[in-house]
């Protein structure tokens, strides 16, 4: 049975490539550099209005603009906005001290949550690699009709464990189980693409 290569359509730019392991979803060490940078800075603001909203004591009437972004989760240009057009009371003491009544806006926005989330560690997968629990690669083989040498490629791209006993090797059931599920049902959509291509040919 041929075996076709898993694409991904990469988070950052969007391009197809064929993922190094299962749990790949950057095309290449450039996008995930761009994806980290993107993570930090986000955390960096989140970091900066918590800040921001911590030191507004609860007793203020009226708040300035970066108080209101920061508490409310509200974008400058619509704040400024909604002021334009009467929507929100605000005062003007001076110079960049413009002040937003606090109240209307507690009515026409939720109080943004902005404590920050705890990044969880990323479990690693955990396997049994118990003869019960494997399949031989000649089970493999014989089961899903693969050669052994697309067999051992795959294993390497995937990056599914293996492990010698004797004169076989083993693999875990739910990675194989999973990885050709995955594949047939690739297939079946390649086959029916190219079923409804002949057939509109044929009209």
């Amino acid at each position: 049975m041929a075996i076709n290569k898993i694409q991904k359509q990469c988070e950052i730019c969007s391009k197809l490539f064929i993922p190094k392991t299962v749990n790949s979803v950057y095309c290449s060490s450039r996008c995930s550099r761009i994806a980290y940078r993107k993570k930090k800075a986000e955390q960096k603001k989140l970091e900066r209005l918590k800040k921001i909203a911590d030191h507004v004591p609860d007793n203020h009437t009226y708040i300035s603009v970066p108080e209101a972004m920061a508490i409310y989760g509200v974008a400058k240009s619509t704040l400024y906005r909604l002021i334009r057009q009467k929507r929100i009371p605000a005062i003007n003491l001076g110079t960049r001290l413009l002040r937003i009544n606090r109240l209307e806006m507690e009515q026409m926005f939720p109080q943004r949550q902005l404590t920050q989330k705890k990044e969880e560690p990323v479990k690693a997968k955990m396997y049994s690699l118990e003869p019960e629990d494997c399949y031989t690669i000649g089970q493999i083989s014989e089961k899903f009709g693969v050669s052994s040498s697309t067999l051992y490629d795959h294993i390497r791209k995937y990056s599914i464990p293996i492990r010698h006993i004797g004169k076989f090797v083993y693999a875990p059931k739910s990675e194989i189980d999973n990885l050709m599920i995955i594949k047939t049902k690739l297939n079946e959509k390649s086959i029916s693409k190219d079923q409804s291509f002949s057939q509109t040919s044929q009209k």
